[in-house]
């Protein structure tokens, strides 16, 4: 097939206009459907006009066609596309649409219902008019309960009433009547309040930002007619990547139809280089606020543009007109600020404290997503025999990024993060650093190839993993530069959010004896790899194809040396440490139809002696004596308790006093938002490997591992 990309995907993918976490993480309460927040977008390349219709085109028709065509023949499972992933998708597009089952009351869907064994055959002839019909009566839908909350928003709340809000979707029920859909919204607006009335507590008491003094009802009204007037915006291109993605993902949750705004930003991950003014914006009750500024982008180097400021009008060049962005949707909002190197883009902005509107002109330039790319620390701890400390390098590895297209076109020196992480070892080797630590926690996948060669550091040769086929036909991919890049002992830091590559690299480590994997019990189990195939080349066989976005597809299953595969099981750890991310539904087995986990039969290679049953249970027992005296993990065993525990219940008590003392105690949701934005955002520092008491044990355990190896640090092959 023509304009393909082969990559073991990243677990978090751009799936609609709602939330989009591989490009920045939203609210976690978004992500419960308990906010309706927007999602954080860094601005990218130059701008493209947005075409909204009323109905599908006949460009929806040729992409649907070609996206139907090619889950039907290519896809991993070789599942038919039939009326059970008509079922499927379905429920999948609705779950997109209204998570919580507010909007929608129970006669919509099952009007809907009626058409549950039909998708299949509308999609496979390229008729999509049925997520129109759905789409628009969503947007009916909101518009009524807008007008409901400004309603109920006039009234006063019950806050000693000891009532709770259901946050488990599969225990909630569409409103049969309008009393129930008032209901739900009351107990909804309460939640809201609360909210806001423990943020702003917590504001006061940190002193991070100005307390708002605006009165919370109005905010969330609001914040409600934001929303709705964000969805009425929703464009053509955005509802056909939110309905075939349902369907596909009734397949497998990683085969996903990307419009063309998604797959470029999707390039531009991958690459890690974008131009513009290096500025990551979010939704925040209706306005576009700056959440983020690279280091190093033209934004951060002119100066005074600020995390906080809102932004409320945008104008380009030196005399362009100033158009006004308030409400306006985010991804139009990105388009109106994101340009070519040189070009200049005026913003106008307020700040969090007030004041007068400021004129801020950028000049737009090329931008590295430093915060992305490998980054390394020499740690110097403990002492040697001589006196002398030991150096541990860490090595931060966020992603296994690689600039696609101009590895495809050819280019010399396209990014990689092989070549990067090379340099790094290399240095460590010059600096005779005595252990390596590879944290890949928050490494959602990336480029096959890259973890393939950067796999191949550690080991002198042989087979990385074995890939299966639609077909069952099994190839083997082995490690091609023969030699061992770095000799020394390895530890491999995991956690849930490891995901696809990462387990790749940990998966053949461990089989291999090469190094400790320590972490969560087990990484993310995804075991699938994906293929990038462009739209438009299948479609218009000229030089120059229309840009049609990108299908995702499912089209192979990796396993490890060993045989085993990492689907839903993932990658065990030698040692486990206490987490919360241990416990949280973050799981390939969390989510909707996933590939099921098999087994291959193994292929032959050469283990080391550098982990052995011995060496792991020696460091288990140092380790559980440590834990045992340390306050911290105490501490954190005891919240870990308490947040199983609130998940268990999947609610949120509503009274007053319940509620603040949850927050004050652990608040499981807090919780999850804070465990999403350090995936996306890392600590928010510079600091490669940050100092606390998780990160103090893994460099314990690390002086217990070198101790134990002796003079037997170097790897050596049986």
């Amino acid at each position: 097939m023509r304009g393909i990309r082969l990559l073991a995907s990243s677990v978090f993918e751009p799936r609609n206009l709602v939330l989009s976490a591989l490009l920045g993480l939203c609210a976690y309460a978004a992500l419960t459907g308990l906010m309706p927040t927007g999602p954080r977008i860094t601005e990218a390349v130059e701008a493209k006009p947005v075409t909204q219709t009323t109905g599908p085109s006949v460009s929806d028709r040729n992409v649907t066609r070609a996206v139907t065509y090619l889950m039907k023949r290519e896809h991993l499972s070789k599942h038919p596309l039939d009326d059970e992933i008509s079922r499927r998708g379905l429920d999948l597009f609705l779950k997109s649409l209204d998570n919580m089952k507010l909007y929608f009351n129970q006669a919509d869907v099952d009007e809907f219902n009626q058409k549950k064994n039909e998708l299949d055959d509308l999609v496979g002839a390229g008729d999509i008019s049925f997520a129109y019909t759905v789409f628009n009566r969503l947007l009916k839908r909101i518009d009524e309960r807008v007008a409901l909350v400004d309603e109920l928003l006039k009234g006063d709340f019950d806050f000693a009433a000891d009532e709770v809000l259901i946050t488990d979707p599969d225990k909630l029920t569409y409103p049969k009547t309008p009393e129930e859909a008032r209901a739900r919204w009351t107990q909804r607006l309460k939640y809201d309040l609360l909210l806001l009335k423990a943020e702003k507590t917590a504001e006061k008491k940190e002193g991070v930002a100005p307390p708002s003094n605006e009165d919370p009802k109005e905010r969330l009204k609001r914040r409600y007619h934001s929303f709705a007037k964000r969805m009425h915006q929703t464009d053509s291109n955005e509802l056909l990547e939110m309905y075939l993605s349902a369907i596909t993902n009734g397949f497998d949750p990683h085969s996903t139809y990307m419009a063309p705004a998604s797959s470029e930003n999707f390039d531009i991950i991958m690459s890690l280089h974008l131009e513009g003014i290096g500025a990551q914006l979010k939704v925040d009750d209706g306005h576009t606020v700056i959440d983020k500024l690279i280091a190093g982008g033209a934004a951060a180097k002119q100066g005074d543009l600020k995390v906080g400021d809102r932004v409320v009008s945008v104008g380009q060049g030196d005399e362009g007109e100033m158009v006004d962005v308030a409400e306006m949707k985010l991804n139009d909002v990105v388009k109106l600020i994101r340009g070519r190197a040189g070009s200049i883009v005026k913003l106008g902005v307020m700040s969090p404290a007030g004041g007068d509107l400021k004129i801020i002109k950028i000049t737009r330039a090329k931008v590295e997503l430093k915060e992305s790319e490998a980054r390394a620390e020499i740690i110097q701890e403990g002492k040697k025999s001589d006196g002398t400390p030991f150096q541990i390098g860490v090595i931060d590895l966020p992603s296994f990024y690689m600039d696609m297209t101009k590895a495809r076109d050819g280019t010399a020196d396209f990014k990689s993060c092989s070549r990067d992480v090379r340099r790094i070892l290399d240095d460590f080797n010059t600096k005779k650093v005595d252990a390596l630590v590879l944290d890949l926690r928050r490494n959602g996948g990336g480029s096959l190839t890259e973890a393939i060669n950067l796999t191949g550091f550690f080991i002198e040769d042989g087979p990385v993993l074995q890939v299966k086929d639609p077909d069952g036909r099994v190839q083997q991919y082995d490690d091609t530069d023969r030699g061992i890049l770095w000799k020394g002992p390895l530890v491999v830091m995991t956690s849930k959010f490891s995901a696809s590559a990462s387990e790749i690299l940990a998966g053949a480590i461990q089989d291999y004896g090469r190094g400790l994997i320590i972490g969560d019990s087990a990484t993310h189990g995804k075991g699938t790899v994906q293929t990038m195939v462009e739209i438009g080349p299948q479609l218009f066989r000229t030089s120059n194809p229309q840009d049609l976005g990108s299908l995702k597809l499912t089209v192979q299953q990796f396993y490890r040396p060993s045989g085993d595969s990492t689907q839903q099981r993932g990658v065990l750890a030698d040692i486990t440490l206490p987490s919360l991310t241990d416990h949280m539904d973050v799981a390939e087995g969390d989510l909707d139809y996933p590939v099921a986990f098999d087994k291959v039969q193994a292929t032959p290679f050469n283990r080391y002696d550098n982990v052995s049953p011995n060496v792991i249970g020696s460091l288990k027992e140092q380790t559980t004596q440590r834990l045992a005296k340390s306050m911290e993990f105490q501490k954190l065993q005891k919240d870990i308790e308490r947040y199983v525990e609130q998940k268990a219940k999947k609610e949120v008590p509503l009274n007053e006093q319940k509620f603040m003392a949850r927050r004050a105690e652990l608040d499981a949701d807090k919780e999850e938002e804070k465990t999403f934005e350090h995936q996306a955002n890392g600590d928010g520092d510079d600091k490669v490997f940050k100092r606390n008491y998780y990160n103090n044990e893994i460099l314990n355990i690390t002086l217990d591992y070198l101790r134990l190896l002796g003079k037997d640090k170097v790897a050596q092959a049986n």
